[in-house]
């Protein structure tokens, strides 16, 4: 057992992430989760989880997005907090074109019903280096997905539901070779107990009393998965915590 101190103050708190390896992922890209928690488990407060977010986590909540070529969320998030089109600030936007990327990611939607406002800036503000993408499955009504295919780029990735070893196969075709997923709980405990989840980097915010909701949810059946705790930052009482995925040798 170790005790924490604090440590020398970081100039650019991103920096720490920047310099981790994600070339080489368990599956065809490499799946990042990005969640925020009271320190009692809560991942929301009357249902929305940017509720619990702090100052300096909504900072580097934002300059995460800097990593990915995608960035992965479910619907049910996306109506919650009114998700638009991912921005950057200039730096991170100049910094991504110098290794060759986009200015930023495009948003990618996971929805089996695709019970969505094609209407909202999610989609009609996207540009047209990050057109959003919808990740759906066969089954999904027809109307809506003929709905979704004029304001979005449609990936069909499964038949009765979303299959997140399909949808991350799909992404990684298009390019996608690091995935950002924002959540929501059931999506992120799917990738999870798949065997999909390489990275899980895990906010604590200094409160309790939110919603019955945790970070994930596992699905019935799905097996455990086990992480390694990889770096710990504080700042005014908020904890980030980076977990890597545990390999079998």
């Amino acid at each position: 057992m170790h005790e924490l101190r604090p440590g020398p103050t970081l100039d650019d708190p991103l920096e720490v992430y920047l310099r981790v390896d994600r070339s080489h992922p368990r599956a065809e890209a490499w799946v990042l989760g990005h969640m925020v928690a009271g320190i009692d488990g809560t991942a929301a407060i009357h249902g929305r989880v940017g509720a619990l977010s702090t100052a300096p986590d909504q900072v580097l909540f934002r300059r995460m997005r800097q990593l990915a070529d995608v960035v992965l969320v479910g619907a049910e998030t996306i109506r919650r907090e009114g998700y638009g089109p991912l921005s950057l600030d200039q730096d991170a936007q100049a910094a991504r074109v110098a290794l060759g990327m986009p200015p930023t990611p495009p948003l990618a939607i996971v929805s089996r019903s695709l019970d969505i406002d094609w209407s909202s800036a999610a989609f009609g503000d996207a540009p047209a280096h990050a057109r959003t993408l919808v990740i759906t499955c066969a089954a999904t009504d027809p109307e809506r997905l003929r709905a979704a295919r004029e304001v979005a780029d449609v990936v069909v990735a499964g038949e009765d539901g979303v299959d997140p070893a399909l949808a991350v196969r799909a992404l990684a075709a298009l390019g996608h070779r690091v995935i950002l997923c924002e959540g929501g709980p059931t999506w992120l405990g799917q990738l999870a107990s798949t065997g999909h989840l390489d990275e899980l980097c895990l906010t604590i915010a200094p409160l309790m009393g939110g919603d019955a909701l945790p970070v994930a949810v596992t699905p019935t059946g799905g097996e455990l998965s086990h992480y390694r705790l990889c770096h710990v930052l504080e700042d005014s009482g908020t904890l980030f915590l980076r977990y890597e995925a545990s390999r079998q040798e």
